[in-house]
């Protein structure tokens, strides 16, 4: 089932049209009324008049988190405050928070999209949809909210946390649908096995999840422990929320909504354009954003485009699941290593849990990585012997893949914190400066 036929299986010429017609509307909108893109064009000499066509798109310079930060916390908007309905702000864990503003066209051209994206997830009128994420200034949680109403379903605001009663609302509910965080899933479905309800009980048939990098495996553990169909969904506070892009039922990678969105992947070192297929950063340019538009939005997301036309019909380009971000990169002795590799490889053991930790320290001069996982209850009870030949196992299937020394601790179950949210996964515990 499609939402916009017309949007989003429009011929690729005149899509193209679209996005050059909406770009050159948007550039001379930020040009006119936020110094800091006049200040930037200026400096690289150039001007809204010379975007001609959507390669040239190329010669416009990037913004960066640090830029939204810099101008903390208004001084990005490109409409008067009081045309602001609502704001959004992410998390500002690793500094100042990056502030979102909303028109009500804004909101409206969100609702929009996320309808959209539930139904290519497989959500449908009618459905009952458990929503874990988020509320507050977090984007997730009412995203997906306003979403699902439009589209007609039944919203169970749950927001994150008190797990034990997410279970029982799933259960006397009848959610037909749930949307968390991947790692948040599994939370859920330990928790259910700890209140006895097995999985059969529940009405569950599909899960929208996001906000955060997770692999394939991952995806087959969810589906296994919850028995439902689970999808995935991307978003980002600087450039909407969520539904950027979405699944299809086909999940062959997630459907960008190129008529509100231009997608570019880079190189990170180089800064310049990859074509369909090369794994790079994923940038983003918002093409009818009101109150806060970006230009070239550097995401830090590592990813893949494609152009071919998806079975389901979509022609809209796809993005591959995000397989980790340039900022989370480990780079241990020359190797680029990311968390989403290391998680692919331990859930293909049945002796340990999906949840872990990576704690990078320094030993002597060099950085060691370690990884922490914990075991399920029977093998921690077995000899000290037979956990170390478990330890040496996963540990030597790591090495194997990644080439680089690690090390591998098996720990109690539930000794790992759990989030309701984003799974913390890599501390860093190395000196600074």
């Amino acid at each position: 089932m499609i939402w916009d036929q017309g949007q989003e299986c429009m011929p690729r010429e005149n899509l193209r049209a679209l996005q050059l017609s909406r770009l050159k509307n948007i550039l001379e909108a930020v040009y006119q009324k936020v110094p800091f893109y006049q200040k930037t064009f200026k400096e690289k000499g150039i001007s809204p008049q010379d975007i001609r066509t959507l390669e040239d798109l190329s010669q416009l310079p990037f913004i960066s988190k640090h830029d939204l930060r810099d101008h903390y916390p208004f001084k990005l908007f490109a409409v008067p405050l009081d045309q602001v309905v609502r704001i959004h702000a992410s998390s500002g864990t690793t500094g100042k928070p990056v502030v979102a503003g909303y028109t009500q066209k804004d909101l409206a051209t969100w609702t929009e999209l996320m309808a959209r994206s539930l139904t290519s997830a497989g959500v449908r009128a009618g459905d009952i949809v458990q929503n874990a994420y988020g509320y507050g200034l977090f984007t997730g949680g009412l995203g997906i909210h306003y979403g699902a109403e439009k589209l007609g379903a039944t919203v169970v605001p749950t927001s994150g946390g008190f797990t034990e009663r997410q279970v029982m609302l799933l259960r006397d509910f009848g959610a037909t649908v749930l949307c968390c965080t991947p790692s948040y899933s599994l939370t859920i479905a330990e928790v259910a096995q700890e209140m006895r309800i097995d999985p059969g009980e529940l009405k569950l048939r599909v899960g929208v999840f996001g906000a955060e990098p997770w692999s394939e495996q991952m995806r087959m553990e969810i589906e296994e422990r919850l028995r439902l169909k689970a999808v995935d969904i991307y978003g980002l506070t600087e450039v909407i929320g969520p539904g950027v892009s979405a699944e299809c039922e086909a999940r062959k990678g997630l459907h960008i909504y190129e008529d509100h969105f231009i997608p570019e992947v880079i190189d990170p070192v180089t800064e310049k354009p990859l074509p369909d297929g090369q794994p790079g950063e994923l940038v983003f340019t918002t093409l009818t954003k009101e109150a806060f538009p970006v230009i070239r939005f550097r995401t830090r997301d590592i990813t893949q485009l494609t152009h071919e036309v998806c079975p389901c019909g979509r022609t809209l380009a796809r993005m591959m699941r995000v397989s980790g971000r340039t900022d989370d990169m480990l780079i241990l002795r020359g190797i680029n290593v990311f968390p989403s590799q290391i998680e692919s490889l331990l859930i293909q053991f049945e002796e340990v849990a999906p949840q872990y930790q990576l704690i990078l320290r320094k030993e002597g001069h060099l950085d060691a990585l370690t990884v922490y996982v914990e075991a399920v209850p029977a093998v921690l009870a077995g000899s000290p012997e037979s956990v170390e030949e478990i330890q040496k196992k996963i540990q030597n299937k790591i090495q194997g893949f990644l080439g680089i020394t690690v090390g591998v601790r098996l720990v109690e179950p539930k000794s790992i914190e759990r989030s309701i949210g984003k799974a913390k996964r890599v501390i860093d515990e190395r000196p600074k400066g």
